[in-house]
C-alpha cells in the first residue's frame, strides 16, 4: 500500500509538472507568435483607398507591443504618435491614399502630441486629400484633434465632451496625522509642489499661481486652434463650455458651429465612400499600422540621424513588475554612447517624454548628452512634458525644440522621509539600537529626525539643487542667478520656456530633426530609430513571470489597479528625486 502512494504521488507530480511545462511552453509560443506579426512588413495600398485613424486608446511617443496583453484579453489599445505621424506622411505622398477618415472613440492623449498629429494633418490637406471626422462621442482630447477635419459629423445620439481644463491634487496629510506618520520634508524651490500633498491641505498660492498660468496657456492654445479650423471665434468655443453644452443634446455642438451635421455612422461612412470614389457596399480603409510600412524611396546616403527616445519616469532601475509603464533608466546613457561611438551616425535627435524622476539617473544622462556633444549635434525635441529630470537631462543639448504646449522647466529637487512614532505608539511597537557611529542609523523611522541629520539633508537637498541650476546655466550659457531666478521649482509652457530662454525654437520632432540636419550640416541623411525606455520584448526573457503577475493582477483589480500602482511607485521611488509636482493628465 506504501507503495501504491509514493507510485499514485509520484505520477500526480509529474502530471502537474508536465502541465505546467506545457502551458510554459504554449504561452511561449504564443508570444513568439504575436511578436513575429507585430514586425513589420512593406505595404502597397490598393487604388481609392482611405487612411483610418482610429483615436481609441492612449498615445504615447512609441507604440510597446505587449503580447500578454493580447492573451489575457486587455481591451486598452495603446497608439503611438510615431506610427500615426510616419502614416499621415505616407499617405499624402501616395497616389493611392485618396483620404483620411478619423474615427473617434475613447481617447487620451497630451496637448502637444495633439497639435503635432494635427500640423502633420494640415500638411496632408495641402495635398488637395479630404479628411473627415466621426464620432459616436468625441472627448475633449478626440474633438481638438478631428476639429481640423474638413467635415465634423457627430451621432444624433452622441455627446462633444469640451468642458475646459481643471487640475485636482489629493492632499494626504490629514490622512498621515490620523495614522501617526509624519512626512519630513526638504526641497528647494518657492514652486516645487510635489512635496505640498505631504504637507498641507491645500495648494500653495505659489502653486496655485504655476498650475493656473500653465493650463490657461494651454486652454487659449486649443480655444484659439478650435476656432480657426472651425471658423468660428474663441468666444464660441468657450460658450460651448461654459454653458455646460456637453451634457446637452449634439445640436447645441451644431449651433454653436463645432460640428457640421449630425449623422449616424453608416451615413458618414457612406460619404467618405464617394469621396474616396469607392463602388463597394462597404466602405474600405487601411490603418496606421499597415499604411506606417508603405516601402518609401530612400535616398543612398550612409549619413544617418538617429532619434533616441526617452519616455516616461527616470528611474535608478527597472524594480517593479506592477508597471507597463515606460521607464528611463540608465540605458538612455548607454544608448548615448553607442550613438557617439557610431560613426555613421552624424546627429542625435534625443526625444523627452518625462516628468522626470531620479536626481542621479538624470545626472548619468545629463553626462552622456554631454560627452556626446563634443562630438556630434545633439537636439532635444520636447513631447508632452520635459520638466525636472526631464529638463535636467534636455539641458545639455546644442538646441532645444518644444511644442507650444509642452510642459517643462521645474528646476528643483525634494526629498522626502517619513517619521512613524505615533504610528509606533498607536500600535505599542517599540524598537531599540545599538550602534558604532553617529549616523549608523540614519533614516530610522521609528524615532523623530534630529536637528543634526535634519541639516545634513538640507544641505545634501541644497547641493543638488546647486548642481542642478549650475548643469542648466552652463548648458544654456546663462547665469546661475538667471537659471535660480526661473527656477524654484516653476514649471512653464513651451511657449513661456522660449521667453525665458529655457527652450530654443518651438515645434515637434520633425523641427528638431530638421535642426540636427543643420548642425550637422546634413542635406541628404536617413533616420534611425532608437528606443531608451524600458521595453517589453526585449525585456521579456528576463521577466517573463514577472509580465505574467501584473496581467493578472491588472484583470483582477480592475479600476483599484491604478492607486496599487501609485503606492508601489511610492515606495520605490528614491528619496531625492528632480521630478514634476503632479502627473499630466491627457486631454
Amino acid at each position: 500500500m506504501k507503495q501504491f502512494f509514493k507510485m499514485m504521488f509520484a505520477s500526480a507530480l509529474g502530471a502537474i509538472l508536465a502541465a505546467g511545462l506545457l502551458i510554459t511552453l504554449s504561452i511561449f509560443l504564443l508570444i513568439g507568435i504575436s511578436a513575429s506579426m507585430s514586425q513589420p512588413t512593406a505595404f502597397s495600398p490598393s487604388s481609392n483607398s482611405v487612411l483610418k485613424i482610429a483615436l481609441n486608446g492612449a498615445l504615447s511617443d512609441q507604440k510597446t507591443d505587449n503580447p500578454y496583453a493580447m492573451l489575457l484579453g486587455e481591451e486598452d489599445p495603446e497608439l503611438s504618435l510615431t506610427d500615426i505621424l510616419k502614416a499621415i506622411k505616407e499617405a499624402k505622398n501616395s497616389d493611392n491614399i485618396k483620404g483620411i477618415y478619423i474615427e473617434a472613440g475613447n481617447f487620451s492623449a497630451g496637448s502637444s502630441s495633439i497639435d503635432a498629429i494635427r500640423r502633420a494633418i494640415t500638411d496632408f490637406k495641402e495635398s488637395g486629400k479630404f479628411v473627415v471626422a466621426y464620432g459616436d462621442q468625441y472627448t475633449q482630447g478626440s474633438y481638438y484633434l478631428a476639429s481640423v477635419a474638413d467635415k465634423v459629423y457627430i451621432n444624433p445620439q452622441g455627446a462633444l465632451l469640451l468642458t475646459g481644463m481643471s487640475s485636482q491634487t489629493m492632499f494626504y496629510k490629514g490622512l498621515l496625522n490620523k495614522l501617526g506618520v509624519e512626512m519630513l520634508i526638504f526641497k528647494v524651490g518657492t514652486y516645487k509642489g510635489a512635496v505640498e500633498p505631504f504637507m498641507l491641505d491645500k495648494l500653495s498660492d505659489a502653486n496655485r499661481e504655476q498650475i493656473s498660468s500653465y493650463m490657461n496657456g494651454i486652454w487659449d492654445n486649443i480655444t484659439a486652434d478650435i476656432a480657426k479650423s472651425r471658423k468660428i471665434t474663441v468666444e464660441d468655443v468657450n460658450h460651448y463650455a461654459d454653458q455646460g453644452f456637453a451634457i446637452a443634446l449634439p445640436e447645441k455642438a451644431l449651433e454653436c458651429g463645432l460640428v457640421d451635421e449630425l449623422k449616424y455612422k453608416p451615413e458618414a461612412e457612406e460619404y467618405v465612400k464617394e469621396l474616396a470614389g469607392q463602388t463597394d457596399k462597404k466602405l474600405k480603409t487601411v490603418g496606421v499600422d499597415k499604411v506606417r510600412n508603405i516601402k518609401s524611396k530612400e535616398g543612398k546616403s550612409k549619413n544617418k540621424i538617429a532619434v533616441l527616445y526617452a519616455e516616461g519616469e527616470i528611474t535608478e532601475a527597472v524594480t517593479s513588475p506592477y508597471s507597463m509603464d515606460k521607464s528611463i533608466t540608465e540605458k538612455v546613457a548607454k544608448e548615448l554612447i553607442k550613438l557617439k561611438e557610431d560613426e555613421s551616425i552624424k546627429a542625435v535627435v534625443l526625444r523627452v517624454n518625462s516628468p522626470g524622476g531620479s536626481a542621479f539617473t538624470s545626472e548619468q544622462i545629463w553626462k552622456q548628452v554631454l560627452e556626446l556633444k563634443k562630438v556630434k549635434p545633439i537636439v532635444v525635441s520636447m513631447g508632452d512634458v520635459a520638466a525636472s529630470g526631464g529638463y535636467y537631462i534636455s539641458c545639455a543639448a546644442n538646441k532645444i525644440v518644444a511644442e507650444p504646449n509642452t510642459l517643462t522647466g521645474s528646476i528643483g529637487i525634494f526629498g522626502m522621509f517619513p517619521n512613524m512614532t505615533g504610528l509606533f505608539n498607536k500600535v505599542a511597537l517599540t524598537t531599540d539600537v545599538v550602534k558604532t557611529n553617529t549616523y549608523a542609523d540614519l533614516g530610522d523611522v521609528s524615532r523623530p529626525m534630529r536637528e543634526d541629520e535634519k541639516a545634513l539633508i538640507q544641505s545634501r537637498i541644497e547641493s543638488g539643487y546647486d548642481t542642478f541650476i549650475t548643469r542648466c546655466a552652463d548648458g544654456r550659457g546663462m547665469t546661475k542667478a538667471a537659471i535660480d531666478s526661473i527656477g524654484q521649482g516653476r514649471v512653464w509652457t513651451g511657449e513661456q520656456a522660449i521667453e525665458k530662454g529655457l527652450v530654443d525654437e518651438l515645434g515637434g520632432i520633425e523641427k528638431a530633426i530638421a535642426v540636427a540636419a543643420k548642425l550637422a550640416d546634413l542635406k541628404d541623411y536617413k533616420l534611425v530609430e532608437v528606443s531608451g525606455s524600458k521595453d517589453f520584448l526585449k525585456d521579456l526573457f528576463e521577466k517573463q513571470l514577472d509580465e505574467v503577475k501584473l496581467n493578472v493582477v491588472k484583470q483582477l483589480m480592475g479600476e483599484d489597479f491604478e492607486y496599487f500602482k501609485t503606492l508601489n511607485l511610492i515606495k520605490s521611488a528614491p528619496a531625492i528625486q528632480t521630478r514634476l509636482p503632479y502627473d499630466v493628465q491627457p486631454l
